[in-house]
Formats: C-alpha cells, sequence, structure tokens
C-alpha cells in the first residue's frame, strides 16, 4: 500500500466531505490503478484555498484511506464538479473511509510507502470503523 500527502484543508475534504478528485500535475503510474492508498494531511496549509468545516485542521497525519479508481486528464476542470482543477491530471477518489483518530506521520512526496508501524496503526482503526 501507497501514501499521498496532501495539502489540508484538501486531505480533510477528501476525508470528511464531498472531495473525490485529487488535483495533480502528474498521470497516475498504472500499478496504482484500483489500489487503497492512504491519505496523508501534510504538513502545510494551502494558503489559497477556501473551503470550511471541521477536521480540517489536522497536519501531518494519515486523516483516510481511500481506493484510486481513475485517472484523467482535464482541461477546464469542469469534469469533476467544484473540485476539479483545470490543466490537471484529476485522480478519482471513492470508497473514502476517515479514520477516527489520525495517525501522526511524516509525508514525502509522490506516492510514499508507509512504514509497517504506520499500516499497523491504520489498519487498527479500520477493523473498528465502515465506510
Amino acid at each position: 500500500m501507497r501514501a499521498l500527502t496532501i495539502r489540508q484543508p484538501w486531505a480533510g475534504a477528501i476525508a470528511h466531505q464531498t472531495k473525490r478528485v485529487e488535483n495533480r500535475s502528474w498521470r497516475l503510474p498504472a500499478a496504482h490503478h484500483g489500489t487503497r492508498i492512504l491519505i496523508h494531511a501534510g504538513a502545510q496549509l494551502d494558503r489559497d484555498a477556501q473551503v470550511y468545516g471541521p477536521h480540517l485542521d489536522v497536519y501531518s497525519a494519515v486523516v483516510a484511506i481511500a481506493t484510486i479508481t481513475g485517472c484523467h486528464w482535464s482541461d477546464d476542470g469542469t469534469c469533476c464538479g467544484p473540485w476539479g482543477n483545470e490543466r490537471t491530471y484529476h485522480w478519482e477518489l471513492a470508497d473514502v473511509t476517515a479514520l477516527p483518530n489520525p495517525v501522526p506521520a511524516k509525508g514525502a512526496l509522490g506516492l510514499w510507502r508507509p512504514s509497517d508501524e504506520l499500516l499497523n496503526a491504520v489498519t487498527a482503526q479500520l477493523s473498528h470503523t465502515t465506510p
């Protein structure tokens, strides 16, 4: 399993709101299509974001798990509702499950490999959570 670091408030919007697309400048590697990933809230805030609500103030922690169901390029961003940006790859997310307790972790660029300890901490919470 891999993890993806996403700045807040976007990670929180995936975990606790309706954001089901992640905008990236790079195409999803084919090997990861259909896989589950950890959603990691990065250490920095996207200061240009205008998303409000609870659960958007967690940093440097895994906040959810999701399945990547597809990836496509969008010139105008309109294909994915209010969450899609123009001129980016849209990574489509489904089966998002927010963790009851975010698991502290240091993130990394790209799709990164979480430690066994981190995976165990996430798995322990998922056994008590329904999607």
